[in-house]
């Protein structure tokens, strides 16, 4: 198991036992874990969010 997929493991279970179960607390789970692999991504270089931040800056200016 990856870094990237332990963290969406470990997103979906903080969220998990954060909230009783039901569907929009399972909807929570799901994004718990995107949002924790997404910060796995970044975290292995695989995301960089200095340049995602230029890029947002020169489609603002034309």
């Amino acid at each position: 198991m990856n870094r990237k997929s332990f963290l969406a493991l470990l997103g979906f279970l903080f969220v998990a036992a954060w909230i009783a179960l039901s569907f929009g607390d399972a909807i929570l789970c799901l994004l718990g874990a995107a949002l924790f692999y997404a910060i796995g991504a970044v975290i292995e270089g695989e995301i960089d969010l200095g340049e995602m931040q230029s890029r947002m800056r020169s489609q603002q200016r034309g």
